[in-house]
């Protein structure tokens, strides 16, 4: 079975969340009686909106009736917005140029996500995908000797194309300090080249996607915003600066890119908060794309 990498599980747990203030309901609040403050608080704020939300439709139904006696038809209520035209555009940009990447490597196997940056179909994904299934390999097998554990065969990756086409890749270079390594197609594979964001244009509140395949569902774009910029995060047993996001991200994602209404990258997702190991909660992690293309650069010019 393949094991879904980078985010959740088994990445998730290597960001530490910290523990929850007890003003917010959190461990340790209250004696599970329902009488902590932070239940108290909850309750004001559903009163609160209780009454909210009355005067609302009370509002609306005096505008009817004044509405019917001039003559008028009241009209129905809105309907939901509209999804914005510009992130419509910026997902069918991006998602012809998004992958699914699955490595092997003896008895491992860690599935991700990654995108074309080039026309050469240079491929960017996450170093630890390529990682967790020599390390699964490793972990699985018997040195000669019968005892300790074997590095395994050299990995096997494999892409999944947006057409449903599967191709094998080549690791052109890795760079575990940055998680980043780069992977090569041949060129039938004809993926559409991700544009990358200027240096220093990322803007805190600004709308975003996350474009990946998570839990294997190929093509999946989930929205939300840039929640901070330059938040240092401790990944594995090194520290990053990376973009926050509250875009859904989750096992799968890791690898694929976090993109602008403009359809430009600004970041690789690379991993999520969890509490006690649970799942995503709405805070990821992306490396910003400067430290992207400043590696990508380095790892192709070597490696060609």
């Amino acid at each position: 079975m393949a094991q879904q990498s980078g985010l959740g599980e088994p990445r998730g747990p290597w960001f530490i969340s910290p523990d929850l203030d007890p003003a917010y309901g959190g461990p340790g609040n209250g004696g599970g009686d329902g009488s902590g403050p932070g239940r108290r608080w909850r309750r004001i704020v559903l009163t609160g909106l209780v009454v909210i939300a009355l005067s609302i439709l009370s509002g609306g139904l005096a505008g009817g009736y004044v509405a019917g006696q001039d003559g008028a038809t009241p009209q129905a209520s809105a309907s939901p917005p509209a999804v914005p035209p510009d992130m419509v555009g910026a997902a069918a940009q991006v998602v012809p140029g998004v992958v699914s990447v699955t490595v092997a490597s003896g008895g491992g196997m860690a599935t991700g996500s990654g995108f074309a940056i080039d026309d050469q179909q240079h491929l960017i994904t996450n170093d630890h995908i390529v990682a967790q299934a020599g390390a699964a390999a490793a972990s699985a097998a018997p040195n000669a000797s019968g005892t300790g554990t074997s590095a395994g065969s050299e990995p096997s990756v494999v892409v999944e194309t947006p057409d449903g086409r599967q191709m094998p890749a080549q690791v052109v270079g890795r760079d575990p300090g940055s998680d980043i390594a780069v992977l090569k197609v041949a060129p039938a594979a004809s993926l559409a080249p991700l544009v990358l964001a200027k240096p220093g244009a990322t803007k805190v509140g600004e709308p975003v996607l996350a474009v990946g395949s998570p839990l294997g569902l190929h093509g999946t774009v989930t929205a939300g915003i840039v929640s901070a910029l330059d938040r240092q995060v401790k990944l594995g047993n090194n520290r990053h600066r990376a973009v926050q996001t509250d875009a859904p991200i989750n096992p799968g994602n890791s690898g694929g890119p976090l993109v602008n209404a403009r359809g430009e990258v600004v970041g690789v997702n690379t991993a999520i908060a969890t509490i006690d190991g649970k799942g995503s909660i709405g805070i990821g992690f992306a490396i910003p794309i400067e430290q992207v293309q400043q590696v990508a650069d380095t790892i192709i010019g070597k490696g060609g």
